[in-house]
């Protein structure tokens, strides 16, 4: 079978398909397919993959997606069905429409959120709240768009339960239409980092006698990474904030970290080289994902597959994989100070951290490529089976 994946993002940038697009291919490859990836990327011609891929350069996003659509509709001839990551994916879609190739589409987010989002049209509402609400023309038009994109279809794959009930309920599909394939953790497990908790701090030039707190994700404005800021504005001078990660948000946050007083125990690390993750991981005493949304964080289950104890927002997939007083702890989205207090609690108890984690472990064997791959490789050739 011949397949054509796209991703929004691609090694070495930081993001969820960046992690989860390079694995399925490798899968899917072994499992004797021909593979082929159109990625907006960072760099020109990415290196050290067993597939080809076709490159978007970085630009205005409206060239990007322009750029991206003429890409699949050169690509897609010839493909027995194409794999769509994308949330803005219009273009993607009617491209592989035109080429009379069946899509299957992975959600991730509901795409027409994110769009209002950042286009400042719904007040800052979390998702949650845009699920139950009607809004102006703007954001009428974009769930339209969506819907029709997504009727286009053969199957739409949603990573997450909370995602598949969107699907289902808010827009209208048919719950046979949408599979729920959770994502998989795709690094090295527990044992392939061979060293504890002060060793890698001392590897990654970290002072082992300060507490560290860890967060990784794009900088964007819904991972409220200025509210582990906040939170810790106030907590122990020996405790640091860690940040992974780049985007829009670095100097606004950046400079909140300033206004506080705090800069000297927040540091900014940009996009840390994937291969040293793990390493980074095994070296923070907590991690914690604020955001106000999730899909199903690839970031989540590599933290809890390895050991560190996770404290996240108790929204949209991250209950999850979180599992509130079992293998980490839960806090409401925007509740700075709750944060505040869910992370003292496990910085100044070492044998709930070590419980945490032992049953974060556990959780994880949920959550692996030998789980969930084999459904993804059985809903595409279900897809292509319809065009033949």
């Amino acid at each position: 079978m011949r397949i054509l994946i796209t991703s929004p993002v691609f090694p070495p940038d930081l993001g969820g398909p960046a992690v989860y697009v390079p694995s399925v291919a490798r899968y899917l490859l072994e499992r004797g397919h021909d593979v082929k990836v159109v990625a907006f990327c960072s760099e020109d011609e990415p290196k050290g993959h067993p597939f080809p891929i076709v490159a978007i350069p970085r630009g205005p996003l409206p060239v990007r997606y322009l750029k991206a659509f003429f890409a699949v509709l050169r690509e897609a001839k010839g493909q027995d069905v194409v794999y769509v990551q994308e949330h803005l994916a219009l273009l993607h879609v009617l491209a592989a429409k035109l080429r009379g190739v069946p899509v299957v589409i992975r959600m991730m987010v509901d795409g027409a959120w994110e769009i209002s989002h950042r286009k400042g049209w719904i007040d800052g509402d979390n998702i949650v709240v845009f699920e139950t609400k009607d809004y102006g023309f703007g954001v009428k038009l974009v769930r339209a768009l969506q819907k029709l994109w997504w009727g286009w279809c053969e199957r739409i794959i949603s990573c997450s339960e909370f995602l598949r009930q969107i699907a289902i309920q808010r827009y209208g599909q048919h719950p046979d239409k949408v599979r729920l394939i959770h994502n998989a953790h795709h690094g090295p497990g527990p044992e392939s980092v061979p060293v504890d908790s002060l060793q890698a701090k001392t590897d990654f030039g970290l002072d082992p006698e300060k507490r560290h707190v860890l967060t990784i994700c794009r900088l964007m404005n819904w991972k409220r990474v200025d509210g582990i800021i906040r939170a810790l504005a106030e907590g122990p001078e020996d405790v640091e904030l860690l940040v992974a990660g780049d985007g829009d948000m670095l100097e606004p946050w950046t400079a909140l970290s300033r206004e506080l007083g705090i800069a000297h125990r927040v540091r900014f690390l940009g996009n840390v080289p994937h291969s040293r993750i793990p390493l980074l991981i095994r070296a923070a005493d907590v991690f914690v994902l604020n955001s106000e949304y999730e899909g199903l964080s690839h970031t989540l289950l590599e933290v809890i597959t390895l050991g560190t104890p996770a404290i996240a927002t108790g929204v949209c997939g991250n209950p999850e994989v979180v599992e509130h007083g079992v293998n980490g702890l839960l806090v409401p989205p925007g509740d700075d100070q709750a944060l505040r207090r869910a992370i003292l609690q496990l910085l100044d108890d070492p044998s709930l951290r070590q419980r945490y984690a032992a049953a974060g472990i556990e959780k994880a064997r949920r959550f692996t490529r030998a789980a969930t791959f084999p459904l993804v490789e059985e809903t595409l050739v279900q897809a292509a089976a319809r065009r033949r």
